[in-house]
C-alpha cells in the first residue's frame, strides 16, 4: 500500500529495528538521523541509546548512566547528539559514541513555574491534569522536551511539560533569550513539544495542545501559526525545506512547504482498531533520501492487549517512491 501523494508518495518499508539480544524498549521516546544515515533511536529500558545502519541492523548502544528519561533529540552538522532529558531537566550534547560534551540547566533541580503533580487536598494529578498546572514561564528548565540547533548553531530548546517556553543559547551554552508563557495566545504555550529551525532562521514550535505549530523569527518575535494538526509531537525540516510532522493524536503524518501548504497526509485510513497503522506518534526524521522514520511511545498502552501485538512495532520506515 502506498501513503503519501504525488512527490510525496512512500511505502510502508518491510523493515525492522534489530534491537539487542532481541530486547524490546517500552517506549521509543525520540529519533535522529545522522550524516551517515545512522538511526539514534532514545529508549526507555536497559538500552537508553541503540544506533542502527538503514537496513535496521544494530551498530551501536550506549547511554546506561547518561539519562533520567530522554525526550526530544537532534543530531547536528558535526554528528554530535543533542538530547532534552525530561526526567532530569537538562539538555545535554555527546559524542556519537556517547560521550558527554556539554550540560545545559542542572541536574534534577526544575525552575519553579508553579508545575505540580499535586492537587487539592494532596490529590494526586495524572500527567495530562499535571500539565495544566503550569502557572507561569520559568528559566530553564522543568521538563524539557526538544531540541534543535540554528545554522549557525545556537541552540533552541522547548520547555516543556513542566514549563511554557522557548530558550536559546549559544552553541558554548550561554544563555541568549527565553520567551514563551502559558496560554492560548500568539507566543503563549500548552506544551511546546518539539521544535525545529529552518534556513531563514525561524523556530517552529509544535504547540502539541493548542493543535498548532506557532512560528518566530531568532529573537522569538511572533510570525504566524499553521494550524489543521491534532496534538503536533515532533518537526523534521529536510535540506529542501519541507516540513515532517508527526501528531500524537490523529495519530497520522503531515508534510508541508515551508510556507505551510499541505503536501501529504495519512494516518489509520483504512485501517483496524485492531491492527492500526499508528497509535501514539511521538518522532520523526528524514534520511539523506528521503525516506521517514517515524518512533511511537507504547507505555501509554503496555497494559492492553494492543501492547502485545504492536511492541515489536515502535519504529516504522516509509521509503519513498518518488
Amino acid at each position: 500500500m502506498l501513503y503519501g501523494a504525488g512527490k510525496y508518495t512512500y511505502e510502508l518499508a518491510n523493515w525492522q529495528a534489530k534491537f539487542p539480544g532481541g530486547w524490546q524498549p517500552t517506549e521509543v521516546n525520540t529519533i535522529a538521523v545522522d550524516s551517515q544515515d545512522r538511526l539514534y533511536a532514545f529508549n526507555t529500558g536497559e538500552y537508553p541509546v541503540t544506533v542502527f545502519d538503514r537496513d535496521g541492523n544494530l551498530l551501536n548502544t550506549w547511554g546506561k548512566d547518561s539519562f533520567a528519561h530522554s525526550h526530544g533529540a537532534f543530531i547536528g552538522p558535526d554528528d554530535s547528539v543533542y538530547c532534552a532529558d525530561d526526567g532530569n531537566h537538562t539538555v545535554n550534547k555527546f559524542t556519537p559514541e556517547g560521550k558527554l560534551l556539554l550540560t545545559l540547566g542542572k541536574k534534577g533541580q526544575p525552575s519553579d513555574t508553579g508545575f505540580t503533580f499535586e492537587g487539592e487536598g494532596g490529590k494526586k494529578l495524572n500527567f495530562f491534569e499535571a500539565l495544566a498546572t503550569v502557572k507561569r514561564g520559568g528559566p530553564p528548565f522543568n521538563a524539557p522536551t526538544g531540541v534543535a540547533l540554528s545554522a549557525t548553531g545556537e541552540i533552541y530548546v522547548s520547555d516543556g511539560y513542566g514549563n511554557a517556553r522557548v530558550h536559546k543559547f549559544s552553541p558554548d551554552g550561554k544563555l541568549l533569550l527565553s520567551w514563551g508563557e502559558p496560554g492560548k495566545g500568539p507566543g503563549q504555550f500548552v506544551v511546546p513539544h518539539g521544535l525545529a529551525v529552518d534556513k531563514r532562521g525561524r523556530v517552529l514550535v509544535a504547540d502539541r495542545h493548542n493543535n498548532r505549530i506557532q512560528i518566530f523569527n531568532a529573537q522569538g518575535k511572533y510570525l504566524t501559526e499553521w494550524g489543521d494538526l491534532i496534538f503536533p509531537t515532533a518537526i523534521f525540516i529536510d535540506t529542501s525545506q519541507v516540513v515532517y510532522v508527526s501528531e500524537l493524536m490523529r495519530p497520522g503524518v503531515s508534510i508541508f512547504d515551508i510556507d505551510g501548504k499541505l503536501l501529504a497526509r495519512w494516518g489509520n485510513e483504512g485501517r483496524t482498531k485492531e491492527d492500526p497503522l499508528f497509535v501514539t506518534l511521538h518522532s520523526i526524521a528524514v534520511d539523506s533520501r528521503g525516506n521517514i522514520y517515524v518512533a511511537e511511545v507504547m507505555g501509554a498502552i503496555k497494559d492492553t492487549p494492543l501492547f502485545a501485538t504492536r511492541k515489536t512495532r515502535m519504529i516504522h520506515k516509509f521509503s519513498r517512491k518518488t
